[in-house]
């Protein structure tokens, strides 16, 4: 795949890591996930543990966020304090977009496809599934335990549907913001990476 980037947001459960992981490695393409969190912890100094709490979730209170600044950054100046969390997503910002200027690649969350809104070579998916099927995910990964599993789910997604809006001012989810939308619970995961990599093929050539 030559000049063609790949953005996959997806709901807690429904396999999304792991179609981008398969997709990359299918397209011979960097895959960035997880990576993105290496990658902001050495950009900001902030602790790896923050990045994965507040990277994709979002939490507006103010003493949230001061606390936070306490806890991991070691800070104590608030006269020009700006939310933790806004600091973080500038940062992935900046990630995502250095990323994407690199070439080809897949890159799950962090609002990507928000953030690469401008260009014309970029193929954003959603990756979406029922509940059962998300929690027998989750739940095969050792994510959760069984009783709390479909709060957890829940829980999760408003937060990542709360972090997308405050963002982007878009609803998370909604298909007019992606090229395809895939329910993961009735295709499953190697099918959705097949579907994928079929429309990257017929994706109009970057500019």
């Amino acid at each position: 795949m030559q000049g063609k980037i790949v953005t996959i947001s997806r709901q807690c459960g429904s396999g999304g890591h792991s179609i981008g992981s398969e997709l990359a490695k299918r397209l011979d393409v960097p895959f960035y996930d997880k990576e993105i969190i290496e990658m902001a912890a050495k950009e900001s100094g902030f602790q790896r543990e923050f990045i994965e709490e507040t990277g994709e979730h979002m939490n507006s209170s103010l003493l949230f966020n001061i606390a936070r600044h306490v806890a991991y950054a070691g800070r104590g100046n608030y006269e020009d304090y700006q939310p933790l969390q806004d600091q973080l997503y500038f940062t992935q910002v900046k990630i995502v977009k250095e990323l994407a200027g690199k070439g080809s690649c897949v890159i799950v969350g962090r609002c990507a496809d928000y953030i690469l809104r401008n260009r014309n070579d970029v193929l954003n998916v959603f990756i979406h599934a029922d509940m059962e099927y998300k929690k027998n995910h989750c739940l095969e990964r050792g994510q959760f335990s069984g009783e709390d599993a479909e709060d957890m789910i829940r829980r999760r997604d408003k937060l990542r549907a709360d972090h997308y809006r405050y963002y982007t001012d878009e609803k998370w989810g909604a298909s007019t913001n992606y090229h395809l939308c895939l329910d993961s619970s009735v295709f499953g995961i190697e099918k959705c990476v097949s579907i994928i990599e079929d429309a990257c093929k017929g994706m109009y050539p970057a500019s």
